[in-house]
């Protein structure tokens, strides 16, 4: 069946490590994915405050997970030790919740909105309760906070950083080429985005996001949205797009 994507020029932002599945999804889709990561991952330092808290896992009631990132760099350091997670799981996402089950761990909360404050709608009493939130260097303190308001003992620990990502010489080009549309999955990415491109002509693609908050960034960075996902995962991303009306001249 033909839709909007067919043949269109999209700019996946996404960190190369995970960008594949994103280009695939869209090439199958007929459109032409054009990778241009502006994000980079990296692991927190050893030794430090991850590895500390992964050290005393057992004395946490719950363990909350708020990115497939966050669940990739933590089972990194609790490979090949002998610890086992007795606290519950959440996942705000159901992307997140499947890379857990991959690892053979049981989620017990998924919100049935994928943000931080429906989870602390759903989560229930957690007075006195200790918690351990695992994040990159730069997500939102809204989930923190919002648990330590409920009386809860929050420990937020860094368990990956984002950096400015370096996307090759032939992704400046396909960029000046003329593209379609650019999607951004987090607030980092059309942060950087914005950043990396300041003094390239791309033309009035139209621009999509994965919800209203990478939508508000996008806008605060000077970018017309015209795209949000209703659910927001990158399929909901897809979606989106694919019954999107015709780009604005």
């Amino acid at each position: 069946m033909s839709h909007w994507l067919t043949g269109r020029r999209v700019v996946v932002t996404r960190a190369e490590t995970q960008a594949q599945d994103f280009c695939e999804r869209l090439q199958s889709l007929g459109a032409k994915p054009i990778a241009f990561p502006v994000i980079a991952i990296v692991a927190s330092k050893l030794g430090g405050p991850l590895d500390q808290a992964i050290a005393r896992l057992n004395s946490y009631d719950w363990v909350i997970f708020t990115s497939v990132n966050a669940v990739e760099h933590f089972w990194a350091r609790l490979m090949g030790q002998e610890i086992v997670i007795g606290a519950k799981i959440a996942a705000v996402g159901p992307t997140t919740a499947e890379a857990l089950c991959q690892r053979g761990a049981a989620v017990h909360l998924v919100p049935g909105e994928y943000r931080a404050e429906a989870l602390l709608d759903e989560i229930g009493d957690v007075t006195g309760q200790r918690i351990l939130l695992p994040c990159a260097d730069i997500a939102r303190p809204t989930l923190a906070e919002g648990l330590r308001a409920m009386d809860a003992h929050v420990d937020r620990v860094v368990a990956y950083h984002t950096v400015l990502g370096e996307p090759a010489p032939t992704a400046f080009d396909a960029l000046r080429a003329g593209v379609d549309v650019v999607t951004f999955a987090s607030s980092s990415s059309a942060r950087n985005f914005v950043a990396l491109t300041d003094d390239v002509d791309y033309g009035k693609p139209l621009i999509a996001c994965i919800g209203p908050l990478t939508a508000a960034t996008a806008r605060a960075q000077g970018l017309n949205v015209d795209v949000i996902a209703k659910e927001y995962t990158l399929l909901g991303l897809i979606q989106a797009l694919k019954t999107r009306a015709m780009p604005r001249a």
